[in-house]
């Protein structure tokens, strides 16, 4: 089988690796062009670029890629199918349609719900305990393609999306290589997808992590495990930004929403419903530290206010 690749983030490594390991010749990789990144914003490759390089296989970084140049990259490779995880551009008909075998989405939800660009982060902070990933075919729709093969698994209670993002990955990638292996054997139906339970995961934004302690206890608990490691669950303290890294549902309230209450070595705050205490944060500008080191440098006060 002969393929064509097509992903960015360090989640589509995985599925990378599995089409090399199960034998699948990988003509060509596109990727996201090299951006700033991190505090020093130097110009990276992106992690699928990385491993296409090491492995010597021919990449392709367009800005567009339904700019004619890359369209013809793409249909010159003669593939018998795309594979696409998280590249980060809208395929066009001329790519996504010319594979004999098609175009196949490995996507981290249970389609169809949380279609979208983060749905492993709103899963969480919607509060699911169960979520998967899904294998589908490419089409002109926002993740609305055929079914063909899904695999579920459990969140676990305190489990962030930064942890089960590696987990999904490496489930993606079974089912990924299990997809291709049944397509090019005609064993599978894709099936439609109900679009009337659809539900949408759709981007991030910095604001998305500003917590309202007006909310439930549970929900910001969420809040902060979905978010985590971006855009973080953040709030102010004494007119600073202050980041909420690792939280934990309290048994009872310590008054109004957002009130702090210092409880020998704890540093509980009142939500909407429920309290939460908070294990570790981070203030604007310093490092992430634990609850007790917070207290012992910045010195809080019960009745002081969180947002």
């Amino acid at each position: 089988m002969r393929a064509v690749f097509m992903g960015t983030p360090e989640f589509a490594v995985p599925a990378l690796g599995a089409m090399l390991e199960a034998g699948v010749e990988v003509a060509g990789v596109v990727t996201q062009p090299d951006r700033p990144a991190g505090r020093g914003r130097e110009v990276t490759a992106s992690p699928v670029k990385r491993v296409a390089v090491e492995r010597g296989i021919e990449v392709l970084q367009p800005l567009k890629i339904k700019a004619p140049d890359a369209v013809d990259w793409v249909q010159g490779k003669h593939a018998d199918v795309i594979v696409v995880v998280g590249y980060g551009q809208i395929i066009p008909a001329s790519v996504f349609d010319y594979p004999k075998l098609g175009t196949v989405n490995v996507h981290a939800s249970l389609l169809p719900k949380y279609r979208g660009a983060a749905p492993i982060q709103w899963a969480i902070a919607n509060g699911e305990t169960v979520t998967g990933v899904t294998t589908m075919r490419i089409e002109a729709g926002l993740d609305t393609g055929d079914i063909l093969l899904v695999r579920e698994g459990e969140i676990g209670p305190e489990e962030t999306a930064s942890e089960l993002s590696p987990r999904l990955a490496a489930r993606g990638a079974e089912l990924l290589i299990e997809t291709l292996r049944g397509l090019e054997a005609g064993t599978i139906t894709p099936r439609k997808q109900d679009n009337a339970a659809a539900t949408y995961a759709p981007i991030l934004k910095k604001k998305d992590g500003r917590v309202d302690w007006s909310r439930s206890a549970r929900a910001i608990f969420n809040q902060v495990r979905g978010f985590d490691p971006w855009p973080g669950a953040f709030t102010t303290f004494r007119g600073e930004l202050l980041q909420l890294r690792r939280v934990r549902v309290a048994g009872g309230s310590a008054g109004g929403p957002g009130r702090i209450e210092v409880a020998g070595r704890r540093l509980l705050v009142a939500c909407w419903e429920g309290g939460l205490e908070v294990l570790e944060l981070q203030p604007e500008g310093k490092r992430r530290m634990t609850a007790q080191e917070f207290l012992n440098g910045w010195r809080p006060e019960s009745g002081e206010m969180l947002g």
